[in-house]
């Protein structure tokens, strides 16, 4: 087995549980291990640490998979975990719809699966993992039978690890647009084509958390995609929904996601600049009674977090400039870099300036099979408030 030992003084982060060892991290490396290949890791006392895979071209050199210095890393390794993911997403209740597997809080770093019922999507982000991916198929194919799998790889970060980005068939070839069920909705999903996976499930049990502030309101939904939210509004007996996305496919999905439900008498979607139209409509004396905000991330680089920051600040002001008095804020981060507590602070200086008192109704973070690991920040990045504007 290939080693790599560890320097004498690094963080504390290891020894308690996190994952990932820096190229900075590592004193010396024995035996010249392939890219992607499996290694032990030793702390400088030379104590085990851990086994998981190295790449030394990436800055995150090793990523750990397992503490257990019996454990073999095989086929029936990914197996096996893949096992014990589905029995955590079952115990809590997530049988049909699911993020089945969530990178290094289920100790299977940079692996991402989805399932949407009978189908699944897969991102292998790291070259370590991608070496995996046969096994990883294989074990779905054994667990669920599954009538899908895709490869979802065309995301930018796996080139920092010498990876292609791509997108095929990892089963017989399926048709890709497929209908699933949520909260008693149902909404059409473009597995391949799609955003990330195709649909957001981090926002699944937040999608339920509207349904007592929306009943007789008018609702204005921005940076809506496909319309879950604002569907979701109808549903639970808004009076009137009204969704924009700057994307002219989001809302042709939304639209049919309305129609799908049978609710497009109370919801439409329209294509437009949130920013401009929430600007233009508060000056103009628009008003409802819930405004509705999922932005997509502003950002993934610490270099531009102010304009992140800012971003943030003008949609909240805007929207909450838009809400009746003892109507509802409906707000959402999934900024990575845009902590908890800096999201609440954003949210309250917008609250100041737009001369508004808040009362917090609730505040959340992704759904649970999204599970948060303490200690590793990487695993809670979805912040989600909804708060009376007073």
């Amino acid at each position: 087995m290939k080693k790599v030992h560890l320097k004498r003084k690094i963080a504390n982060r290891i020894a308690n549980g996190h994952p990932w060892i820096f190229a900075n991290e590592v004193e010396k490396i024995e035996g010249d291990p392939d890219p992607g290949s499996i290694v032990d890791i030793f702390f400088a006392d030379g104590k085990f640490a851990g086994r998981g895979y190295i790449n030394q071209q990436s800055q995150i050199m090793v990523r750990l998979l397992t503490r257990d210095k019996k454990a073999l890393i095989d086929d029936t390794f990914f197996e096996n975990k893949i096992r014990q993911c589905w029995q955590y997403r079952r115990q809590l209740g997530y049988t049909e719809n699911c993020r089945l597997v969530f990178g290094e809080a289920d100790d299977l770093p940079q692996l991402i699966i989805d399932k949407f019922n009978d189908y699944f999507v897969i991102q292998t982000l790291a070259l370590g993992i991608d070496f995996w991916k046969p096994a990883i198929v294989n074990a779905l194919k054994v667990i669920f039978n599954p009538k899908g799998i895709y490869e979802r790889n065309d995301v930018p970060v796996r080139e920092l690890e010498g990876l292609l980005q791509q997108k095929e068939f990892l089963s017989a070839p399926f048709d890709t647009n497929i209908i699933i069920n949520e909260n008693g909705l149902k909404f059409h999903v473009d597995l391949k084509n799609g955003q990330k996976t195709g649909y957001f499930l981090d926002q699944q049990d937040n999608r339920k958390a509207i349904c007592n502030i929306v009943k007789g309101a008018d609702v204005l939904g921005a940076f809506t995609y496909t319309g879950t939210f604002e569907i979701h509004a109808a549903h639970y007996g808004a009076k009137s929904v009204l969704g924009l996305d700057i994307s002219e496919n989001a809302v042709a999905q939304a639209n049919k996601n309305a129609v799908l439900n049978k609710l497009d008498h109370i919801v439409h979607f329209e294509a437009a600049n949130a920013f401009d139209a929430l600007k233009q409509w508060s000056s103009e004396g628009k008003r409802y009674d819930v405004v509705m905000l999922d932005p997509p991330s502003f950002t993934k680089s610490r270099a531009n977090i102010d304009k992140a920051i800012a971003g943030y600040k003008e949609i909240n002001l805007r929207g909450m400039k838009l809400i009746k008095p003892g109507g509802f804020l409906v707000t959402s981060s999934c900024t990575n870099l845009v902590h908890s507590e800096m999201f609440l602070q954003i949210i309250d200086s917008a609250a100041k300036d737009a001369r508004r008192k808040l009362r917090q109704v609730t505040y959340q973070s992704q759904s649970a099979d999204h599970p948060i690991i303490w200690g590793m920040e990487n695993t809670q990045y979805l912040k989600f408030l909804i708060a009376e504007v007073i």
